[in-house]
């Protein structure tokens, strides 16, 4: 590679740029390169011996220099810096990046600006200056707040490090919540074996008085300001916090839609628009979370006489056996029975315990319990965004996605949309298109991650402690 650069400088002068004219003419030579990026085409300068190789052949050895050595070339010439600058060439290296490339182009077009989100996609920069800038930055501790587990790791790394109970119920309960934060988040950097001081900080905060009165404003106001407070006491050097419905949606790469976050103990479902939660709106909650199932799956396995060691034990067979029934009436005349095996426990077979679970998700009664049903509480939240006729384009509501481990249930995603085309007109109906999670139980962490890898992180996202103290006074964005 070093000969390679060596004779690039010997032969790439734009003073020889008179004697190439005969390689020029080639239809497959780099001195006639239309630039993808700006479509310029290049006669003033040439590129030397270089002209001879076929451009696709060029551009796999410039691949091959690697990013840093590649955009050093652009000092050469014109020539050189056309081809170098190209918005393909630096896709190719961008797409061997951590992360999927269109979450990544999500993030770049739509998020990079920081709070509030701009209502169009903003200008992209060549993507050699976007590459050069992610490349700078420093990364993140991510901790996803969720309502019963909390997912912590590396925003470099492909995944969460590690779980523990979220803050919510971490500590002793009657404890301030400044203390128990303190507690928890000095915890999350022991297990991690960083120093607080060291990196930014992203916090995901679960839904809680999701209602619009001014009681549950100041509680989600306090619950922010602890949060800062707790971290930036522990010198942590700026942080983000944001909902864990927004992150959900960012991981589905949208910054419109309504969330249906199924947590531990409840199901919120949020109207979001840009990037930030409509409460004014109305913000749904169901009294029927991942605990309820799990404790609705015990009780019939206890009706049957199956024994088992632990709730653990009862949590694995729903992840791996149970699943929503399209049709429920037509699941009850079917031979459903499956059998799974848990660690140290053995084998265990279920019937209609498979689809009885997940039921109550529409139908609670089943199990005793005096709830909306889900398809329900998701039909008033999409009437609600109607009649509050927010924006002329109305298909911002009609994207719902889903969020939670308990979300991934087979056959969640087909049941919602078959009920909510029962239940609501056609008008708001038509369209309507139900995601699945796409990161399962840690689509907030993932949501997250983009925002910690951005090019403009932490600047376009994160709150210092100096900046903080002006605005503790005033509602947070989030």
């Amino acid at each position: 590679m070093a000969f390679l650069l060596k004779k690039i400088l010997e032969t790439a002068n734009p003073l020889n740029s008179s004697t190439s004219t005969s390689s020029s003419s080639s239809n497959y030579s780099i001195s006639s390169h239309v630039s993808l990026s700006d479509q310029i085409i290049v006669c003033s300068s040439s590129t030397g011996e270089f002209d001879r190789i076929p451009l696709d052949i060029f551009m796999q050895i410039l691949k091959l220099l690697g990013p840093k050595e590649a955009a050093k070339l652009t000092v050469i010439c014109k020539s050189w810096k056309l081809i170098v600058s190209d918005n393909m060439f630096w896709i190719s290296y961008l797409q061997n990046q951590q992360g999927p490339w269109d979450s990544m182009f999500f993030a770049e077009t739509n998020l990079r600006s920081g709070y509030p989100l701009r209502t169009y996609p903003s200008r992209m920069q060549s993507f050699m200056h976007i590459y050069g800038q992610r490349a700078q930055v420093p990364g993140a501790i991510i901790i996803d707040g969720g309502s019963g587990y909390c997912k912590f790791g590396w925003s470099k790394y492909d995944s969460p490090s590690g779980r523990a109970a979220t803050f919510l119920e971490f500590g002793n309960i009657e404890s301030p919540m400044y203390s128990r934060l303190r507690h928890f988040f000095a915890t999350i950097y022991s297990r991690m074996h960083v120093k607080s001081y060291t990196q930014p900080t992203v916090v995901s905060i679960p839904i809680i008085q999701s209602d619009n009165t001014q009681a549950a404003k100041t509680a989600r106001r306090q619950l922010k300001e602890a949060i800062y407070s707790a971290l930036f006491d522990m010198n942590v050097p700026s942080v983000c916090a944001v909902s864990q419905a927004t992150l959900a949606l960012f991981a589905a790469r949208k910054t419109s839609g309504i969330v249906v976050n199924i947590g531990f103990n409840q199901t919120s479902v949020v109207p979001i628009l840009h990037g930030k939660i409509m409460h004014n709106v109305g913000v749904e909650t169901v009294g029927v979370g991942a605990l309820k199932l799990t404790g609705y799956l015990r009780e019939q396995m206890q009706q049957r006489n199956l024994r088992f060691s632990s709730l653990y034990t009862v949590r694995t067979l729903k992840e791996n056996l149970c699943y929503v029934a399209i049709d429920y009436e037509a699941e009850l005349r079917k031979d459903t029975e499956g059998s799974f095996e848990v660690p140290v426990e053995g084998w265990f077979t279920l019937k209609q315990e498979r689809f009885q679970t997940g039921e109550i998700l529409f139908q609670p009664r089943i199990a005793g319990l005096s709830a909306t049903g889900l398809h329900q509480a998701v039909a008033l939240c999409i009437d609600h965004c109607h009649a509050a006729g927010l924006t002329p384009d109305e298909t911002w509501f009609k994207t719902i996605v889903l969020a939670g481990g308990t979300a991934c249930l087979p056959g969640l995603v087909e049941r919602l949309e078959k009920e909510l085309r029962v239940i609501l007109p056609s008008s708001l109906s038509n369209g309507i298109r139900v995601i699945p999670p796409p990161y399962g139980a840690d689509s907030a962490w993932y949501g997250a991650q983009l925002l910690s890898n951005l090019s403009t992180f932490p600047n376009s996202w994160c709150i210092t402690k100096k900046e903080f103290r002006p605005k503790s006074r005033r509602n947070f964005m989030w």
